[in-house]
Protein backbone atom coordinates (compact mmCIF):
# COMPACT_ATOMS: atom_id res chain seq x y z
CA UNK A 1 0.00 0.00 0.00
CA UNK A 2 1.33 3.50 -0.92
CA UNK A 3 1.86 5.78 2.13
CA UNK A 4 1.21 8.42 -0.59
CA UNK A 5 -1.46 7.86 -2.47
CA UNK A 6 -3.85 11.29 -3.73
CA UNK A 7 -7.62 10.13 -4.77
CA UNK A 8 -8.26 14.48 -5.14
CA UNK A 9 -7.96 16.34 -8.00
CA UNK A 10 -4.91 16.37 -9.77
CA UNK A 11 -2.97 20.30 -10.08
CA UNK A 12 -0.87 19.68 -12.37
CA UNK A 13 0.68 23.68 -11.85
CA UNK A 14 2.48 22.02 -9.01
CA UNK A 15 5.30 20.64 -12.26
CA UNK A 16 5.70 24.50 -12.73
CA UNK A 17 6.39 25.06 -8.72
CA UNK A 18 8.53 22.70 -8.70
CA UNK A 19 10.60 23.33 -11.99
CA UNK A 20 11.18 27.04 -10.70
CA UNK A 21 12.12 25.67 -7.12
CA UNK A 22 15.17 23.35 -9.05
CA UNK A 23 16.24 26.62 -10.70
CA UNK A 24 16.37 28.40 -7.39
CA UNK A 25 18.43 26.21 -5.43
CA UNK A 26 20.76 25.50 -8.30
CA UNK A 27 21.22 29.05 -9.03
CA UNK A 28 21.46 30.20 -5.02
CA UNK A 29 22.84 27.64 -3.65
CA UNK A 30 24.50 25.48 -6.52
CA UNK A 31 23.72 22.35 -7.45
CA UNK A 32 25.69 20.17 -5.31
CA UNK A 33 23.33 21.13 -1.98
CA UNK A 34 20.31 20.90 -4.99
CA UNK A 35 21.52 17.05 -5.02
CA UNK A 36 21.98 16.67 -1.38
CA UNK A 37 18.19 18.12 -1.41
CA UNK A 38 17.17 15.25 -3.79
CA UNK A 39 18.37 12.49 -2.24
CA UNK A 40 17.70 13.74 1.08
CA UNK A 41 13.77 14.08 -0.68
CA UNK A 42 14.04 10.59 -1.84
CA UNK A 43 15.31 9.18 1.19
CA UNK A 44 13.18 10.57 3.69
CA UNK A 45 9.75 11.44 1.65
CA UNK A 46 9.82 8.31 0.68
CA UNK A 47 10.97 6.65 3.48
CA UNK A 48 8.32 3.55 3.28
CA UNK A 49 9.66 2.92 -0.36
CA UNK A 50 13.20 3.45 0.87
CA UNK A 51 12.42 1.07 3.88
CA UNK A 52 11.02 -1.75 1.55
CA UNK A 53 13.31 -2.01 -0.83
CA UNK A 54 16.50 -2.21 2.00
CA UNK A 55 14.14 -5.58 2.74
CA UNK A 56 14.17 -6.35 -1.15
CA UNK A 57 10.84 -5.41 -1.41
CA UNK A 58 9.85 -3.74 -4.08
CA UNK A 59 5.99 -3.77 -4.51
CA UNK A 60 5.76 -0.26 -3.18
CA UNK A 61 8.43 1.05 -5.86
CA UNK A 62 6.11 -0.58 -8.68
CA UNK A 63 2.96 0.59 -7.22
CA UNK A 64 4.30 4.28 -6.71
CA UNK A 65 5.64 4.29 -10.45
CA UNK A 66 2.76 3.00 -11.77
CA UNK A 67 -0.07 4.87 -9.64
CA UNK A 68 1.60 8.27 -10.37
CA UNK A 69 2.60 8.02 -14.09
CA UNK A 70 -1.02 6.43 -14.95
CA UNK A 71 -3.17 9.05 -12.85
CA UNK A 72 -0.66 11.59 -14.95
CA UNK A 73 -1.96 9.84 -17.96
CA UNK A 74 1.18 9.81 -18.88
CA UNK A 75 2.53 6.53 -21.43
CA UNK A 76 5.21 4.33 -20.12
CA UNK A 77 5.92 0.88 -20.11
CA UNK A 78 6.77 -0.67 -16.89
CA UNK A 79 9.46 -3.56 -17.43
CA UNK A 80 9.79 -6.02 -13.73
CA UNK A 81 12.10 -8.95 -13.27
CA UNK A 82 14.06 -10.28 -10.23
CA UNK A 83 17.18 -8.12 -10.80
CA UNK A 84 15.53 -5.35 -12.58
CA UNK A 85 12.60 -2.96 -12.74
CA UNK A 86 12.97 -0.82 -16.33
CA UNK A 87 10.19 1.80 -16.27
CA UNK A 88 10.32 3.92 -19.24
CA UNK A 89 8.45 7.29 -19.80
CA UNK A 90 7.95 8.43 -23.64
CA UNK A 91 6.40 11.79 -22.62
CA UNK A 92 7.10 12.88 -19.06
CA UNK A 93 3.84 14.88 -17.51
CA UNK A 94 5.94 17.57 -15.89
CA UNK A 95 7.39 18.58 -19.06
CA UNK A 96 4.75 17.97 -20.91
CA UNK A 97 2.82 20.48 -18.97
CA UNK A 98 5.59 23.18 -18.83
CA UNK A 99 5.41 23.30 -22.37
CA UNK A 100 1.48 23.29 -22.65
CA UNK A 101 2.28 26.49 -20.50
CA UNK A 102 4.49 27.94 -22.37
CA UNK A 103 7.95 27.76 -19.47
CA UNK A 104 11.16 26.16 -20.22
CA UNK A 105 12.28 23.01 -18.57
CA UNK A 106 14.36 23.67 -16.04
CA UNK A 107 18.11 21.87 -17.16
CA UNK A 108 17.97 19.99 -13.35
CA UNK A 109 14.53 18.33 -14.51
CA UNK A 110 15.88 15.15 -15.17
CA UNK A 111 18.16 15.44 -11.97
CA UNK A 112 15.91 15.48 -9.70
CA UNK A 113 14.51 11.91 -10.97
CA UNK A 114 18.39 10.48 -10.87
CA UNK A 115 18.47 12.17 -7.22
CA UNK A 116 15.29 10.79 -5.95
CA UNK A 117 15.61 7.68 -7.42
CA UNK A 118 18.96 7.41 -5.72
CA UNK A 119 18.04 8.46 -2.30
CA UNK A 120 14.75 5.59 -1.88
CA UNK A 121 17.44 3.64 -2.96
CA UNK A 122 20.52 4.44 -0.27
CA UNK A 123 21.50 1.46 2.13
CA UNK A 124 19.37 -1.22 -0.34
CA UNK A 125 20.21 -3.51 -2.10
CA UNK A 126 19.41 -1.63 -5.14
CA UNK A 127 20.60 1.27 -7.07
CA UNK A 128 19.26 3.59 -9.84
CA UNK A 129 19.90 5.01 -12.98
CA UNK A 130 18.11 6.89 -15.42
CA UNK A 131 19.01 6.61 -19.46
CA UNK A 132 17.65 9.64 -21.30
CA UNK A 133 16.51 8.86 -24.80
CA UNK A 134 15.24 12.38 -25.97
CA UNK A 135 13.76 15.02 -24.01
CA UNK A 136 10.75 14.51 -22.17
CA UNK A 137 11.58 10.23 -22.76
CA UNK A 138 14.02 8.28 -20.30
CA UNK A 139 14.47 4.93 -18.74
CA UNK A 140 14.89 4.73 -15.24
CA UNK A 141 16.09 1.61 -14.02
CA UNK A 142 16.67 0.01 -10.82
CA UNK A 143 19.06 -2.98 -10.20
CA UNK A 144 19.80 -5.30 -7.92
CA UNK A 145 23.43 -4.78 -6.82
CA UNK A 146 24.14 -8.05 -6.11
CA UNK A 147 21.90 -10.45 -8.81
CA UNK A 148 19.97 -13.37 -7.37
Amino acid sequence: MLRYQENNELHRDFHSTANTTLNYIAEHYGVEALKEILRKTGHDVYKSIREKLERDDTSELIEHLNWFFHREGAPYQLTVSENEIRFECFECPAQKHLKKLGLPVSPYSCLQTSEVNAGMCENTPWESSVEHIAPGHCVQIFKRKVCK
